[in-house]
């Protein structure tokens, strides 16, 4: 029962319209400039102007991207080699995209949390203490919701930010965690079709 209701929970996240393609906001944002934005012309802010959701999305997925890459180093201990080529994936392409952030945050003077926040932390300590299949399905579920959310806070940076190279940033990542999410996806079905293939065969006979 247990097996079932993970698979059909997975059909139900692994089914989100997430999954979709979106459509990308014009980048530029006129209606949520900052009071003290310095114009370079109408409508157009200078470079490196940013408002409060430029902020707050730079913070929040340099803490996303923090955890991509720990929990990723975290999961090569799996011995299920999807997994730990996923996460080999992860610790790559999250490397790269925060050393981007970093350097378009330095310009930007927006300060950036070192190391896990408090969240991440916790689940971090939750995963040390699995082994096996169990660790599997930990690890891979808690990244599909992970790049669910990176995927809603893209898509919120690309129509609400003001800073040109932070909505870039966020337009030329998303296609990527978007792919990310698909991965995820289909590794957790295929540990649910085998965990639903390991419940019908039953125990070992003796």
């Amino acid at each position: 029962m247990r097996v079932l209701a993970t698979t059909l929970g997975l059909t139900a996240l692994c089914a989100s319209p997430l999954l979709v393609s979106p459509l990308f906001a014009q980048i530029g944002n006129p209606a949520g400039n900052a009071p003290d934005t310095l114009m370079d012309s109408p409508g157009q802010p200078m470079p490196h102007q940013t408002n409060y959701q430029d902020r707050l999305f730079a913070q929040l997925a340099a803490a996303g991207g923090t955890a991509e890459v720990d929990f990723g180093n975290l999961a090569k201990k799996s011995g299920h080699s999807a997994i730990k080529e996923f996460a080999s994936r992860m610790v790559d392409d999250h490397s790269a995209a925060n050393e981007k952030l970093k350097s378009l945050a330095e310009t930007d003077k927006i300060p950036l949390q070192q190391g896990l926040d408090d969240e991440h932390k916790q689940l971090r300590a939750k995963l040390e203490k699995l082994e096996g299949a169990a660790f599997d399905l930990a690890y891979i579920s808690g990244q599909i919701t992970d790049h669910q959310k990176t995927v809603q806070l893209l898509e919120w940076e690309i129509g609400s930010g003001q800073d040109a190279d932070l909505q870039h940033f966020a337009s030329d990542t998303l296609p990527t965690v978007l792919e990310h999410l698909r991965m995820a996806c289909d590794i957790k079905a295929k540990l649910a079709t085998q965990a639903l293939a390991d419940a019908a065969s039953g125990p070992p006979r003796k």
